[in-house]
């Protein structure tokens, strides 16, 4: 089969292979919700090096993270040269057309994971991300509560705006757009001085802490996705869980009323073609960070509190604590 898109013929095969068992969504199906939402979607990956996250037989088969470009990627879609904390590199993907994201459909995507930068300057984010991530015995309405509190946050320290949008699961991601003047190791440590003000406030509802054993039933601000190849996934993408969720960006006043079950494959193109990109403005900011690394310095200062575990698999970074989790530290003890 093959699909207009924006001006571009892409090729389908196998429109018919069952994606999504319990719904009977197909591929086609998943390339035609990726046609009616290719403005929103394509606003969220623009000129970012992006992850695909690909099920070539659907969501019961087997499926992979693909980080560096497909081999006969079209021409028309551009790269870029990223480095990960491994020291090593790659070449990938940055869409800047609307048939790039029905392109990468066709070969088993369902979720994009964009990094934080643009193609022209690949290490200076100009995104901050927050994620709010429900533990055990928590749920979407807990992260809504955190959600409000983090918004008050953000205005606070620097009148800082920021873009709600659901997980696709229990969780809500905050995106807020930032001028691309800081490194990664300091968008991080910005985001640990909002995880850390969030639970001053509201300590027996939200945690910064690192190891699972240590943050019981609350939300978890996970600082650690802002540090480098560390991705959230985009606005629009399908998420790969049995009812075909999609990420759904929302306005604030809709964040208490909805519901992540109410944003799937069948149900967000209508919703687009209703109120089209909510999003639509972030590319109209961009704020600055200064007032966050200033509280950041404060609480080393005043507080002691400095750095916290990078996820395993990086290498140890300058004044980074034992990575040790708590537990088994006390045991060798």
């Amino acid at each position: 089969m093959e699909l207009e898109v924006a001006g571009r013929t892409v090729r389908l095969s196998s429109p018919d292979k069952v994606f999504f068992p319990e719904r009977g969504f197909t591929k086609l199906d998943v390339a035609r919700y990726y046609q009616s939402v290719a403005p929103g979607i394509l606003r969220a990956l623009r000129d970012r090096p992006t992850t695909l996250e690909r099920y070539p037989d659907g969501i019961t088969g087997e499926w992979f993270f693909q980080k560096r470009a497909p081999k006969g990627m079209p021409d028309w879609i551009p790269t870029a040269h990223i480095t990960f904390p491994s020291g090593r590199s790659a070449d990938e993907m940055c869409p800047t057309e609307e048939a790039a994201v029905v392109w990468a459909a066709q070969y088993g995507t369902l979720t994009f994971h964009p990094w934080p930068v643009r193609r022209g300057d690949v290490d200076h984010p100009d995104e901050l991300r927050v994620d709010l991530d429900p533990q055990p015995g928590t749920d979407y309405a807990d992260a809504v509560r955190a959600a409000h509190e983090l918004r008050a946050v953000l205005e606070e320290f620097g009148g800082l705006r920021g873009w709600p949008k659901t997980s696709g699961g229990r969780g809500l991601h905050v995106f807020v757009p930032i001028e691309p003047r800081w490194t990664f190791t300091q968008v991080r440590r910005a985001a640990i001085a909002v995880g850390r003000e969030m639970e001053r406030r509201m300590p027996e509802r939200v945690t910064i802490k690192w190891w699972k054993e240590e943050r019981g039933a609350r939300i978890f601000v996970d600082y650690n996705q802002t540090a480098r190849d560390r991705t959230i996934a985009s606005a629009y993408s399908v998420r790969p869980r049995p009812h075909a969720p999609v990420s759904a960006p929302l306005r604030w006043e809709e964040v208490g009323d909805a519901q992540p079950e109410d944003f799937d494959l069948a149900t967000m193109p209508a919703r687009f073609a209703e109120l089209g990109d909510v999003h639509a403005d972030m590319d109209e900011h961009a704020y600055s960070l200064e007032a966050l690394l200033e509280l950041a310095a404060r609480d080393e200062r005043d507080h002691g509190l400095a750095d916290l575990p990078y996820p395993p698999e990086y290498p140890k970074m300058p004044g980074e604590p034992k990575r040790v989790q708590p537990s088994r530290a006390r045991k060798d003890a």
